[in-house]
């Protein structure tokens, strides 16, 4: 290169390597297949613990979203849209207290979101299993970093449907309290609240 210094040469040369690596790393994330959630098999289930009576369990459903994941990478994106409005505890009244000012306050927060940040994945090189996802929920206002233990979670070709199915269970236990739900803590009613969710995509 006529005119150009040792440095010169170095930072072109920099750029470009760069500029590969950016372009590899895009092309091996292309290969993360899309999958859209399946609101009728996809909830977020919880169970409340009285310790004056027995606990009450309930869910939220028609819960809608996204799912990237790429088993061979060991990657994966998950986003949930969960609607304060669909929960159901099997009792109607308890239901519209669930939903009221007092606890997730459907009026003023409609939606809790999930947002994964990392996916772990075991060594096993011929067949991973996802085994744990971190993220973000953003619940009644607050948004604060939880973590998701895999029971289990497949990805298979549905002979239903005649399309990729991805399907799991995900539970972890959150501190209602961090998400200023903090009514009745005082009266017996746990602020830990464990949560099962069951997720269910297909692939487009």
């Amino acid at each position: 290169m006529v005119g150009l210094s040792v440095n010169h040469v170095i930072t072109l040369s920099h750029k470009l390597l760069v500029m590969l690596l950016l372009m590899t790393s895009s092309i091996s994330s292309s290969y993360a297949a899309n999958y859209v959630i399946d609101s009728a098999r996809t909830s977020v289930r919880f169970a409340i613990d009285n310790f004056k009576n027995s606990g009450t369990t309930g869910g939220f459903y028609n819960v809608k979203g996204q799912l990237q994941y790429d088993p061979s990478a060991k990657t994966g994106n998950i986003s949930l849209i969960i609607p304060i409005k669909y929960l159901d505890t099997g009792k109607k009244t308890f239901n519209i207290k669930l939903t009221g000012p007092d606890f997730f306050n459907m009026q003023q927060f409609p939606l809790a979101h999930f947002e994964s940040t990392k996916w772990y994945f075991d060594n096993n090189k011929t067949n991973s299993q996802v085994t744990q996802v971190d993220g973000n929920l953003t619940l009644h206002g607050e948004t604060h970093p939880i973590s998701l233990k895999a029971t289990k979670f497949n990805c298979y070709l549905s002979a239903t449907v005649k399309k990729d199915i991805c399907s799991g269970d995900f539970t972890t236990t959150i501190d209602r309290t961090k998400w200023n739900i903090n009514r009745y803590t005082l009266f017996g009613i746990t602020k830990n609240l464990t949560l099962n969710i069951q997720v269910a995509a297909t692939r487009q």
